[in-house]
């Protein structure tokens, strides 16, 4: 009956939830997401099967199309013929597969995740932050593994400046990536809040390059949300040449590989190295001339002081007059007989009226 209802092979579009290879035969479980706002979950799924001569063939033109092998995460389009088995029941043998339509799906929610960040004002919120003039103290979100982690390291470790590393490990691929990420991210904050004195000036997410499915975590909402409103600035270094991810158009500074997130780091200490240095030799030679001109203020003081000195006044053949310890100052104040005291320049000598 099927045979004859049905026609010989459908378009498919669906979720691979599951999928292994044993004999050269691919098997999977192909899902279909719940539309319904208010229930999530799956509407439908059916088992399917590709074999190992059309397996091979479809493996290998797949991933020459989008560089990523199939695996469970992804939605694809594949033309199928209906199967029924008296024991194993319905299921659907895979004849070929549309890469673009992958690549497709990946740039459509690609855009989503764009205009909702755009549409909650997260966009460039990231920009809004400053950065500290000396980025020193680097919260690194990376895999263990990552050959671009250990180029980092390497780079920032040979360089004249003393950069404090704390690593966050986390996987940077896959289903599991986003959540992995926003883990890390977690830890980080919680240490930002514990510490009275901030113990990271950045946080740097950087791994080494893949293919453009391999990047769909980079373009998880929630992701780049958190990012977008981090309390510090947040760097990527993602390893792709090609293509940007969201997270990339959130982040503070993205620089496309962790290599080159190293150098960033390292020619901003330089920078702000010499314009302190500049700014300390401004302050010095401003400090010396400061000193010249009070110097010169002091010097004309004492041009003035010793012109005023009596000592001088006396050098000069004029003397003091006092009488009773007081300075007689108007021929009024003295009566014959008085006792008077005259001031000279080597001495003095008591006068008598």
């Amino acid at each position: 009956m099927l045979d004859d209802s049905l026609a010989p092979s459908y378009w498919v579009k669906a979720e691979i939830s599951s999928l292994s290879i044993k004999g050269g035969h691919m098997y999977l479980e192909l899902v279909e997401s719940q539309k319904s706002k208010v229930e999530r979950g799956v509407a439908a799924k059916m088992r399917a099967t590709c074999w190992s001569g059309t397996q091979e063939m479809l493996s290998a033109y797949f991933e020459s199309e989008t560089g990523q092998t199939l695996q469970p995460g992804i939605a694809v389009l594949v033309e199928t013929e209906v199967q029924y088995h008296p024991v194993y029941g319905l299921s659907l043998s895979i004849t070929n597969i549309d890469p673009s339509y992958t690549l497709g799906d990946i740039a459509r929610q690609r855009q989503q995740t764009i205009l909702q960040l755009q549409k909650d004002g997260l966009l460039d919120a990231q920009q809004l932050l400053p950065l500290p003039t000396l980025i020193r103290r680097i919260a690194v979100i990376s895999s263990p593994s990552a050959a671009g982690y250990e180029d980092f390291k390497h780079q920032l470790e040979h360089s004249t400046f003393n950069f404090q590393l704390s690593t966050f490990f986390a996987t940077m691929q896959g289903e599991s990536a986003a959540k992995s990420i926003l883990a890390a991210l977690e830890e980080i904050s919680q240490q930002l809040t514990a510490n009275s004195q901030q113990p990271f000036d950045c946080v740097v997410i950087i791994r080494g390059g893949g293919a453009t499915t391999d990047l769909s975590c980079f373009d998880d909402y929630e992701l780049c949300a958190v990012c977008a409103q981090f309390e510090i600035p947040v760097l990527t270094g993602i390893g792709h040449t090609r293509d940007i991810s969201v997270l990339d158009l959130v982040a503070h500074e993205a620089l496309k590989t962790p290599t080159a997130v190293a150098e960033w780091l390292i020619h901003r200490m330089e920078d702000q190295t010499n314009r302190i240095n500049d700014l300390l030799q401004r302050l010095q030679r401003t400090a010396e001339r400061q000193i010249l001109i009070r110097r010169h203020r002091i010097d004309m003081l004492e041009q003035r002081l010793a012109a005023c000195n009596p000592e001088r006044i006396y050098q000069m053949g004029y003397s003091l007059l006092t009488k009773n310890g007081k300075v007689v100052r108007s021929v009024n104040d003295l009566q014959e007989g008085d006792k008077v005291v005259t001031h000279l320049a080597d001495g003095s000598r008591e006068l008598k009226v």
